[in-house]
């Protein structure tokens, strides 16, 4: 099964001038052909262009929603025994003691889950708690 990382870039807003380009709208695509080759030459395969809303601050108190035109690239997911090698476990050394699993940290879903009844509070449970 093929895993993917995606990466979202903003898309270009303005055209970039360069040689034999003479129209408003030939720059524009030049910027964004600029834009996917580059991403293409790094390993990224086009998805898709979105259009989508965020909000943003305006003044102390208001806010405002904005338009963002963004490009959706993917690729392949280097899987993780390629890039890492495997290492044989540590064998513990003659004589030491091993420590006790360290406490696992629980949040109640409700009151009732919790000893000291309040509700919200955190409490440590072992293993062993676990087990019954």
């Amino acid at each position: 099964m093929s895993h993917f990382e995606y990466r979202v870039i903003a898309a270009p807003t303005r055209g970039v001038k360069a040689k034999g380009i003479k129209t408003a709208e030939a720059r524009f695509l030049h910027a964004l052909e600029e834009v996917m080759n580059t991403m293409a030459s790094e390993g990224w395969e086009y998805q898709r262009a979105e259009t989508l809303p965020s909000e943003e601050r305006s003044g102390l108190l208001s806010t405002t929603s904005t338009l963002r035109n963004v490009l959706v690239f993917r690729r392949v997911k280097a899987a993780r025994a390629e890039t890492e090698p495997t290492l044989p476990p540590l064998k513990q050394p003659a004589g030491t003691r091993q420590l006790p699993p360290e406490p696992e940290l629980t949040i109640p879903q409700n009151r009732h889950d919790d000893a000291s009844g309040g509700a919200g509070e955190y409490r440590l449970r072992r293993d062993a708690d676990l087990d019954h």
